[in-house]
């Protein structure tokens, strides 16, 4: 007897739902799940969970959350599958999870390193989870994690390592910022509450005296620093952000766009909070999503490639419309300036 074609919803993971440990120790049951299913076709569950060390209550929920995983496109023939016989069950569309997680020596000294740098960096949440992890990977890599490494910090390591030091020290910073989306430099004084590493960027979180809240300051984008003689003073009312989901938190009050995307763009709606995402004609999906600003969204775009189009704001298509449009033009003109700008220059009109 196969399950019914409704799929349960997957029930709430995270804090609420054990912590961040039972999460990751989910996740690794999970990961390995399928693969001992696939090797059992027909087990019973009751023999299942023995095998795996949980409960057939457990056992149950992480086959009730399997359910709704799967391939980006999450449809009928994109997630997992399965069939129940009375109690016994048998994987029938695995999602290409059909064996069990392994790591070759250059994956697992990658991770060892990176695990390493994230415990020494002040600030980080979790650590103890931060060095679990570290120590289960050094234990199964065994002589591999004392072999010589050459590691190349990118051009802003050493603007990190400032930071982090300052930070480490409890001093106030005097910092010349860039926000590429108003184009403009300033400059401000922070009480740095921590150093953070978010989607492989580093960031410093503080008070910024200047605007009277607690901001995110990417630590690239930092053109100069300067510690000051006096102590980090953050006030009681500051709290740090809560980045489970991210740096950027949509709101309703910023600027939403729909693209008409393809099947090779599908990935935006894995890497950029959407709020709507709907089956067009073919291949073709439409998808809105809050951004920060239009200039943002035009650089995207245009980043994107052909394969995507603008549905709305009518003032963004316009905007991709003319630079796309520069762009061609000076492309086309021998002196590489727009044909007609008798100055030469190529910035769109």
């Amino acid at each position: 007897m196969t399950r019914p074609a409704t799929r349960p919803a997957a029930r709430p993971t995270g804090p609420r739902a054990g912590g961040n440990r039972a999460s990751a120790d989910r996740l690794a049951r999970l990961l390995n799940l399928v693969p001992y299913l696939l090797a059992r076709p027909g087990i019973e569950i009751a023999e299942a969970a023995g095998d795996l060390g949980v409960t057939e209550r457990q056992l149950r929920e992480d086959l009730e959350l399997l359910w709704v995983c799967g391939l980006p496109g999450y449809g009928p023939g994109d997630l997992i599958d399965m069939a129940f016989d009375g109690d016994r069950v048998t994987i029938t569309y695995d999602a290409g999870i059909d064996r069990p997680l392994r790591l070759t020596p250059d994956e697992a000294l990658a991770l060892v390193v990176a695990l390493r740098m994230l415990a020494e960096t002040p600030g980080v949440a979790n650590r103890e989870a931060v060095e679990r992890a570290l120590a289960k990977i050094e234990n199964a890599a065994g002589d591999l994690v004392g072999t010589p490494v050459e590691v190349r910090l990118q051009a802003d390591g050493r603007r990190v390592e400032q930071l982090r030091a300052a930070v480490g020290r409890g001093r106030a910073l005097r910092i010349t910022y860039y926000t590429p989306a108003r184009d403009e430099t300033t400059e401000r004084v922070i009480d740095p509450l921590r150093m953070l590493m978010v989607g492989g960027r580093a960031y410093v979180e503080a008070w910024c005296r200047r605007a009277e809240e607690v901001r995110l300051f990417r630590a690239d984008r930092i053109d100069a620093v300067v510690e000051l003689d006096e102590p980090a003073v953050v006030p009681p009312q500051a709290r740090p952000h809560d980045l489970t989901e991210g740096v950027f938190r949509p709101s309703p009050d910023l600027p939403l766009i729909t693209l008409r995307i393809g099947r090779g763009e599908r990935w935006i709606t894995e890497y950029y909070p959407c709020e709507r995402v709907e089956r067009g004609d073919g291949d073709q999906w439409l998808v809105s999503l809050r951004v920060t600003d239009l200039g943002w969204a035009r650089r995207f775009v245009l980043g994107l490639g052909p394969g995507v189009a603008v549905v709305a704001p009518a003032e963004l298509a316009d905007q991709v419309r003319a630079q796309a449009v520069a762009a061609l033009e000076a492309y086309a003109s021998p002196d590489g300036a727009p044909s007609g700008d008798p100055a030469g220059s190529a910035s769109p009109r």
